[in-house]
């Protein structure tokens, strides 16, 4: 394996890198495919699942997912655990802002929605902002990603990013960061919908090399 030397300022070519340099390659760990289902967790150790260690950063992908239920402020939203899934109550705090376009052009804007942020709170988080529709053409894609859940010294960051076709036929993106104040290790996540079910949805959890 070459290695990177500079001779008068000028960096020699690079054939390979480290082992130990990250990639940003994505592993297909899981992919959950819902229908009418209450909640969809992803557990370290429990069918297939890893969330440990082995990836110093974890990406969720949402794929059209679509509620049963249709409510003023249904969020599908998502909380972690400490435990294996026994209790999903991290404390977290949380920034949430979006930007929306209506179908018909009569409004836009960006804002910051102080509703959705969280404040050292143990609720779940919303991944959205208001509520997706329930017509046939109306769902939400987007991701997550957490970054070291398996730290020990650090709290747990993460990130994500969702689209969302909303009930009033209008565009809307959510755009959240923030940290969940523990030290402890994170095993396991949950996303579900704060009303009903997730009528269906496609969710796969990737490794970040």
């Amino acid at each position: 394996m070459a290695l990177v030397t500079v001779s008068n300022n000028s960096l020699t070519a690079v054939t390979a890198l480290p082992a130990s340099v990250p990639t940003g390659a994505l592993t297909l760990i899981k992919s959950i495919t819902a229908s009418s289902s209450a909640s969809i967790s992803f557990v370290d150790g429990a069918s297939g699942v890893v969330l440990d260690d082995t990836y110093k950063s974890y990406i969720f992908k949402f794929i059209n997912v679509h509620p049963s239920t249709e409510a003023d402020n249904t969020a599908f939203h998502f909380q972690c655990s400490t435990d294996g899934g026994s209790n999903y109550n991290t404390t977290m705090t949380s920034t949430h802002f979006r930007a929306a376009n209506y179908e018909d052009d009569s409004d836009r804007f960006l804002s910051y929605n102080v509703t959705q942020a969280q404040s050292q709170d143990t609720d779940f988080a919303s991944l959205i902002n208001g509520s997706i529709g329930t017509d046939n053409d109306q769902s939400a894609s987007g991701f997550l990603q957490i970054f070291n859940p398996a730290d020990t010294t650090f709290v747990k960051h993460f990130i994500s990013t969702v689209n969302s076709y909303n009930l009033n036929n209008v565009c809307m993106v959510a755009y959240n960061g923030g940290y969940f104040n523990t030290t402890s290790a994170i095993d396991a996540i949950q996303f579900k919908f704060s009303a009903g079910n997730v009528d269906n949805a496609i969710i796969k959890m990737y490794g970040v090399s």
